[in-house]
């Protein structure tokens, strides 16, 4: 575990790894009969509060200490804790108070502010989450919790942004049942300029991370800079799978069980 490249191939199979287990989660939680899926989407979700528990540990484990375990723990703690949060999410529990289709014909600020509805208490959540972490690190010397957790909080919001703005590419595949309505608030189409925005300061993240791994001085570091430059990097591989044709959704397909119905969408193409 001392290898930079070892913690790559880590960080590469635990971004798989840990979404396609979310994804099992709630899907079979949606194959429930209709009277029980409530329960089963509760049941997966207090399920993985352990993950949560140990998140929460690992964060904790990892403040002030300066040495290779301090940086994995801080990596997985953050991730555990942001999984968790993603599931909530996913299951239909924590999302937002608005819960309908898109108005046709809707735009402009009431598109925007109807499209926050649907995902306000995720992003509280996430937020929280995040001052929380800030909070605990205040005096950490690593930082590899908090780096973790702000990348994938940049990240997220850049994504949701140009799934609302417009990508050519928006995968509905695995979208849960219980989110249903928040198709209708993608748009399908040309990029707008936050995509170029958004794939700039990505690239830049892994640039800076990247020069911080060949400048750093002991293996700690090294493994630090080379995990949040790889977590960058598949963030800006997820952005640029939305202009690019790739089949992406086969990375997980084959590990998911079959959707309940055939009713998968109006216009559902390939490709957290």
């Amino acid at each position: 575990m001392t290898s930079p490249w070892i913690a790559a191939a880590l960080a590469v199979f635990v971004w798989w790894f840990a979404t396609g287990v979310i994804l099992v989660a709630v899907r079979w939680a949606d194959r429930q009969a209709d009277g029980r899926q409530n329960a089963a989407h509760g049941l997966a979700l207090f399920g993985a509060v352990p993950l949560l528990a140990l998140g929460a540990a690992g964060v904790i484990a990892s403040l002030n200490d300066p040495g290779l375990g301090g940086v994995y723990a801080g990596f997985l703690g953050a991730l555990a804790i942001w999984g968790w949060i993603e599931m909530a999410f996913l299951t239909g529990i924590i999302t937002g108070p608005e819960r309908e289709d898109c108005p046709p014909g809707l735009t402009g600020a009431a598109r925007f502010f109807r499209a926050w509805n649907t995902v306000a208490h995720h992003e509280i959540a996430l937020t929280l989450g995040l001052l929380a972490i800030v909070v605990v690190s205040a005096s950490d010397t690593g930082g590899t919790a908090l780096w973790t957790y702000l990348v994938l909080y940049v990240a997220r919001i850049s994504a949701k942004l140009n799934l609302f703005l417009g990508a050519p590419r928006i995968n509905l595949e695995f979208v849960p049942a219980r989110l249903v309505h928040l198709k209708s608030y993608f748009r399908r189409g040309p990029v707008t300029l936050m995509f170029p925005a958004s794939i700039t300061a990505l690239t830049f993240a892994v640039g800076c991370f990247t020069e911080r791994l060949i400048a750093a001085d002991t293996v700690a570091n090294q493994v630090h800079f080379m995990l949040l430059a790889v977590l960058s990097g598949l963030a800006l591989l997820e952005h640029w799978l939305m202009v690019v044709p790739l089949p992406d959704a086969k990375l997980w397909r084959w590990m998911l069980p079959s959707p309940k119905t055939i009713r998968e969408d109006e216009g559902q193409k390939d490709g957290l």
